[in-house]
């Protein structure tokens, strides 16, 4: 009898929901080949210290948003993910994607840690829609793994970004 009850604790009951969304089912797989998705990721992540030091914000911004890397297996390494940004370091044994995952995320904390508060409202701006839903989701996972970040900067940003949106909705209908 104990053993049964313990057992229970293992089955995966949302397996028979029919409503049930798969990761795969959200989002079109990535063309690119794993690799390559990770050297873009390291190139871009250097692109993007390169314009910072310049002090080029939204050339740094459009980089970072441009063909973020996304695809299967990110919850598999999500808690490795998160400590990889905390350390700072990237372990040669996580797979590929998740590392890239993890690159782009520090780049875009970078850039969310460099701005001024004053100068959101205009990056937002100089962004189209489909980089600020990027944006949005880079500050959704930025939530979950805070680590060294502020949780008002991100804050800060997701308020300007969301304001932002809704303003672009409302002038679509009038």
């Amino acid at each position: 009898m104990s053993s049964s009850l313990d057992n229970f604790r293992r089955l995966d009951v949302d397996q028979y929901d029919p409503d049930r969304v798969l990761e795969h089912e959200l989002y079109t797989p990535d063309p690119r080949p794993v690799q390559q998705v990770l050297s873009d990721t390291q190139t871009k992540a250097s692109n993007t210290r390169a314009h910072l030091q310049r002090g080029d914000v939204v050339t740094a911004l459009h980089e970072v948003l441009d063909q973020a890397p996304y695809g299967e297996g990110v919850q598999q390494a999500k808690m490795h993910v998160h400590v990889l940004v905390l350390d700072g370091c990237y372990n040669a044994l996580l797979p590929a994607l998740a590392r890239s995952h993890a690159i782009a995320l520090q780049s875009v904390l970078s850039i969310l840690n460099s701005t001024r508060s004053t100068d959101i409202p205009q990056l937002i701006q100089a962004l189209d829609p489909n980089e600020k839903v990027t944006l949005m989701k880079y500050l959704y996972k930025a939530m979950e793994n805070l680590g060294e970040t502020s949780g008002n900067v991100v804050l800060g940003w997701h308020e300007k970004v969301r304001n932002r949106q809704n303003s672009d909705l409302s002038a679509m209908w009038y």
